[in-house]
């Protein structure tokens, strides 16, 4: 048997695209998935990609229970946790849900990996910890909290979380990987982004514009950016999966460690930007019209991920092009 890893949130948009990247480095990957925001036929693709058997539990990491069944039936070297909620816009209107989601469900992990002497964590963080910052690039340096939404806020206290285990026993092995947008899909187009309900994320719904002719909305246009529109630091998710095998690297190799990187590609893009590269990859038109600044955005947030190059050896490679272009591609095979 090979180094086995568990991937929590395994069929999602960010887990199924680092499971294949697991597998075609060699590791064994064990899953969980609850499919609350996911397609039970991932498995199959992931391993079509792969041509390797990837083993999918189906439940959720809050079931004390199901974790412990995953650990007795399978010899976990390390996780990697995907489990949480990730829509700023519904953290707002659910809060309830996505603290007892996004904190309970680490703490639940962590006391199970505990007792069974798995001590190796990757866990997916996020830039919305940073909360609304004047200067920019966000450094790992930069102070974090006054975090503007409960999905943000969440992610905050799982970081604080993290921190303590790690100062309680310092064999244990955490890698906090701080996420700056990712969007595109597999160059294959069979995984991408393809959210359940109405997608809050603003490619998904340039691609649904893109195809179904329906208007987006832009929320804002008198933010202090460039052109008025929010700016981000948009970041592949091919890149940002294959950020993970290094993290893997670094936490199964280490005699305990704690470490935080930004992942993003270190450069910002505007709403407008990101529209105006898709009709141009594309060769199709999008319909928007402006609305409303939403409760909890901030105008501008973008990464230097300088630390993570320098420390891991991964930068991103893929553009601004191939993220709309492979989206869009994958749009017609994911759904």
């Amino acid at each position: 048997m090979g180094i086995t890893i568990l991937v929590t949130g395994c069929c999602g948009y960010i887990g199924s695209h680092t499971c294949v990247e697991l597998l075609l480095n060699g590791y064994e990957v064990v899953g969980i998935d609850d499919f609350s925001n996911s397609d039970k036929s991932v498995p199959d693709i992931i391993e079509k990609i792969t041509n390797k058997h990837i083993h999918v539990y189906e439940g959720n990491v809050l079931d004390c229970d199901m974790l412990e069944t995953i650990f007795k039936e399978n010899k976990i070297d390390g996780v990697i946790d995907f489990a949480a909620y990730k829509s700023v816009g519904d953290s707002i209107s659910n809060p309830i849900d996505y603290y007892i989601n996004n904190v309970s469900s680490l703490l639940i992990l962590s006391k199970i990996m505990k007792k069974h002497g798995v001590k190796s964590l990757i866990f997916s963080s996020t830039a919305a910890v940073y909360g609304q910052k004047e200067k920019m690039p966000i450094t790992e340096l930069d102070e974090i909290g006054n975090t503007t939404n409960p999905y943000g806020t969440s992610k905050l206290f799982d970081e604080k979380i993290l921190k303590d285990i790690y100062l309680s026993d310092k064999t244990w092995n955490i890698c906090i990987f701080r996420y700056f947008n990712p969007v595109g899909a597999h160059k294959s187009g069979q995984l991408g982004e393809n959210p359940k309900g109405i997608p809050s994320n603003l490619m998904p719904k340039i691609v649904n514009a893109a195809k179904n002719n329906d208007i987006i909305t832009i929320y804002g246009n008198n933010y202090n950016t460039y052109d008025g529109t929010g700016v981000r630091d948009y970041i592949h998710v091919v890149d940002l999966a294959k950020a993970h095998i290094k993290g893997i690297d670094l936490v199964l190799n280490e005699s305990g460690g704690y470490n935080i990187y930004n992942l993003g590609t270190g450069r910002g893009y505007s709403v407008f930007d990101i529209i105006n590269t898709f009709e141009k990859v594309n060769n199709v038109s999008i319909k928007y019209h402006i609305g409303e600044k939403r409760c909890g955005d901030v105008s501008e947030c973008y990464a230097s991920a300088l630390k993570v190059e320098r420390e891991l050896g991964w930068k991103a490679e893929l553009g601004l092009e191939e993220m709309c272009k492979d989206a869009y591609n994958a749009s017609f095979q994911t759904e």
